[in-house]
């Protein structure tokens, strides 16, 4: 898999179609395309701009995922946030108050 594949595999998790991520990478969508394609390789200032968008640039430029911090998110954490930032926006509301409904049952909430 290269940095295209990887950027692509970015965009979907972030839920944004190739003309919303150019936009907010300052790119246009045909780079975007070409970005994705590998048929060229982003700048600097590109992955600045997607790394403040929520994208794992280390994942993108190495395949290698940042390292979770000491204490943080266990396996089973980490699966359930990625799925749900795949999610459509009302499945992540949905899941939210699931999530809820079933801490408060459990004396949690």
């Amino acid at each position: 898999m290269g940095i295209g594949d990887r950027l692509k595999e970015e965009r979907e998790r972030l839920g944004l179609n190739q003309t919303e991520f150019a936009a907010k990478a300052g790119a246009s969508k045909n780079s975007q395309y070409n970005y994705e394609k590998g048929e060229r390789s982003p700048d600097a200032s590109y992955l600045a701009a997607v790394a403040e968008q929520g994208v794992d640039v280390l994942y993108v430029v190495s395949g290698e995922r940042k390292p979770a911090a000491a204490g943080s998110l266990t396996s089973d954490e980490s699966s359930l946030l990625e799925f749900y930032r795949l999610m459509a926006e009302p499945d992540r509301q949905s899941l939210v108050r699931m999530a809820f409904a079933l801490a408060k049952a459990a004396g949690h909430a």
